[in-house]
């Protein structure tokens, strides 16, 4: 047994007495219900028969794919190898625009009544309201945390309110390039669905796009033009990149502030205690908060 890269539950490969191996995960308690965690698993295995390449977890012979050992819940998935994607390789972004194209197409049949919703209320405003009232907000910085980030999630609310007839849809939900492996047959295989949800399709997209506005703008038009040979893109959902970003910075400090009691995140995130973080954090934001007032990406 060897344990893999993940902070939020944990993982590991297990070598089987063939020498082949499988991919064991042990879910975080209390975070998902069981509810909750075999409706990713149908979702996986709907988009496998639709032939997308996803990694779903195995079924034994009476259709289960949730188990249990004592108070943990665990699922198991055969071991996918391949290497990350090349992000300044226009091919390759091309075809996982089309990939992603595919898996919307067959996640418009789909809805979900147990995942989360991917939103400014439920990873901007409760993330806020954690940390103002964590004390891991260190004293110093305090003021001008809350500050500013109550001076950015008003501009996101209104930038999702403005995109407000754009369909949610289920997603993926951290379609970030670690959740890809790049076989050797060119094939990009899609990983780790826990956090699939009802959202936008760019929230699917956007953590591809990045740098300044001339490279994002050309990134972005290789993922749409193979998007768009399987699917329509709502162009309106483009408004949607910075807001989804401010997001992301603010959820991403509360998730370390509430899993700070995991000896796993203070091996991982040592600097988090420190003001370091903080400051480096809030330039973060800051540059955000700019970022927010410009002009959307066009395609």
């Amino acid at each position: 047994m060897s344990a893999l890269n993940s902070y939020e539950n944990r993982v590991y490969s297990i070598g089987l007495e063939d020498s082949s191996s499988i991919v064991a995960k042990f879910y975080r308690p209390e975070r998902w219900s069981n509810e909750a965690i075999l409706e990713e698993h149908r979702f996986c295995d709907a988009l496998v028969e639709n032939d997308l390449p996803v990694i779903a977890p195995f079924k034994n012979a009476q259709g289960e794919s949730l188990f249990t050992h004592g108070v943990f819940r665990f699922c198991l998935f055969p071991t996918a190898g391949g290497r990350p994607p090349e992000l300044d390789n226009d091919d390759q972004l091309l075809v996982i625009g089309r990939t992603l194209g595919r898996l919307h197409l067959s996640a418009d049949r789909h809805e979900f009544k147990h995942r989360p919703k991917i939103d400014a209320q439920r990873l901007g405003d409760v993330s806020v309201d954690f940390l103002e009232s964590s004390d891991l907000l260190p004293m110093d910085v305090r003021t001008a945390y809350l500050s500013l980030v109550k001076e950015i999630m008003p501009v996101v609310h209104e930038q999702f309110s403005a995109c407000a007839k754009v369909k949610m849809r289920c997603i993926h939900g951290d379609f970030h390039p670690g959740n890809i492996l790049w076989g050797r047959d060119d094939t990009p295989h899609l990983l780790d669905f826990d956090d699939a949800g009802t959202g936008p399709a760019i929230q699917d997209l956007w953590m591809f796009i990045s740098g300044d506005r001339q490279y994002a703008q050309a990134r972005l038009g290789h993922l749409l033009d193979g998007y768009h040979e399987f699917r329509e893109f709502d162009e309106r959902e483009l408004a949607l990149i910075e807001p989804l970003r401010a997001l992301r910075i603010i959820h991403y400090a509360a998730w370390i502030a509430r899993r700070w009691e995991d000896p796993a995140f203070q091996r991982a995130f040592p600097f988090f205690a420190s003001n370091r973080f903080w400051d480096e954090h809030i330039l973060s934001l800051k540059e955000q908060r700019s970022a927010l007032d410009e002009a959307p990406l066009i395609y």
